[in-house]
């Protein structure tokens, strides 16, 4: 099987592209990749195995398995001692300045890799690729609006799934399983160790206002205290809101949208912030142009809750968090980050998820999700299923 045969090579070639113009401002010469969601980006598959970039010069796949796979400049190996051996049978010279994912790679394999390239200096190409990725290609962007007219597929079919006497998890389980038979992947990449999620993450009632040791807008109790997040076995009852976070991989890129439902009428408190959180929505779909810095979109939606007087719940209630979105791809937490420290600034095709959540005591989570696409008009919506508080009766 071909190495880049689920991908045309010709976006392959895009995507190596904008990394080495990145490189270049960081000064590197060649970057070492071995994390799976870059070697996906880089491949269009994920390998065991390492992806030898240079700035200039023929791109290198050293591979552990899968075996047979087919293509220019693969090399097999058992060990990464290997790289520097084919590298200097090839005369190859070792690069000045090599990058490293140093973000997201631990130390024993860091160090073992730096031995490799003694006359190097080792830097952190992390940022490179993340930067790298943060602008979507033509043929990422549709790969986002495939997964999200799937995702707002699943979240149509959620009012059928709900029956009388339903735990949280029990609907949690039919909803996965719905989502699956849509097509998902069922993983939800995420970078780094420190936070991890299933696939589907459920908050009803008082369990929204658990808090969590993840750094996720709402939070959650669990099943279990080794993933501390999310559905606790909770019963829905009347009064309650059940907030639904469903996985949207799709295609290997995902798309991030919760919506809301509920099992009888709540209180008009519930119903006054869902309603603010879509109004905030609304404002940030026209402010989010190329250009405008990330900060202001969390400015301006800190703005909308503090006149409606809903601070106190806005973003968690018992523990709060301090962005209100994010940019999605291949992993959940990609760049920009909207927060009010961001640095971030928007440009056309990124591709984020904003979600101005509230966490009223007793009730339950309120506030939708959705993922959109940076464009020279604004934030185009590509997770379209219905905004307000559904019920499930």
């Amino acid at each position: 099987m071909e190495l880049h045969a689920l991908t045309p090579i010709d976006e392959i070639n895009l995507r190596i592209a904008k990394i080495r113009s990145a490189m270049i401002q960081q000064n590197l010469d060649a970057i070492l990749i071995s994390d799976n969601a870059n070697i996906y980006y880089v491949t269009g598959r994920v390998i065991n195995g390492y992806v030898y970039l240079p700035a200039d010069g023929d791109v290198t796949y050293f591979i552990r398995r899968p075996l047979e796979l087919k293509g220019d400049n693969i090399h097999y190996i058992r060990k990464p001692e290997q790289i520097a051996e084919y590298l200097e049978a090839k005369g190859i010279e070792q690069p000045r300045n090599l990058g490293l994912e140093l973000s997201v790679t631990d130390y024993m394999t860091v160090e073992r890799l730096s031995k490799l390239f003694p006359s190097s200096t080792i830097s952190n190409a992390s940022q490179v690729l993340r930067v790298s990725r943060a602008v979507k290609t033509p043929f990422e962007l549709e790969m986002l609006r495939r997964s999200g007219v799937k995702h707002a597929m699943v979240y149509r079919h959620i009012p059928n799934l709900y029956q009388d006497g339903m735990s949280d998890i029990e609907l949690q389980i039919e909803i996965e399983r719905a989502s699956r038979l849509e097509g998902c992947l069922g993983q939800f990449r995420i970078s780094g160790g420190s936070m991890e999620l299933f696939m589907c993450n459920i908050l009803t009632g008082e369990n929204a206002d658990t808090p969590t040791p993840y750094d996720f807008a709402m939070g959650g109790g669990g099943l279990d205290p080794s993933l501390p997040v999310g559905a606790n076995g909770t019963i829905i009852k009347p009064g309650m809101t059940v907030m639904v976070d469903a996985n949207g991989n799709f295609t290997g890129y995902m798309t991030d949208m919760t919506r809301v439902f509920s099992l009888g009428n709540v209180e008009p408190l519930a119903y006054e912030a869902h309603e603010c959180s879509i109004k905030i929505c609304r404002e940030l779909e026209k402010l989010g142009t190329p250009g405008t810095p990330a900060s202001q979109l969390y400015e301006r939606a800190i703005e909308i809750v503090t006149q409606h007087g809903l601070e106190h719940y806005f973003m968690g209630h018992a523990q709060k968090a301090g962005f209100i979105g994010h940019g999605v791809g291949i992993e959940i937490n990609e760049l920009p980050v909207i927060a009010p420290r961001s640095k971030d600034i928007l440009q056309l095709n990124n591709v984020i998820a904003l979600e101005p959540k509230f966490v009223i005591p007793q009730i339950g989570a309120v506030g939708i999700e959705n993922t959109y696409i940076v464009t020279a008009n604004g934030l185009e919506r590509i997770t379209n299923a219905p905004e307000h508080i559904i019920s499930l009766d």
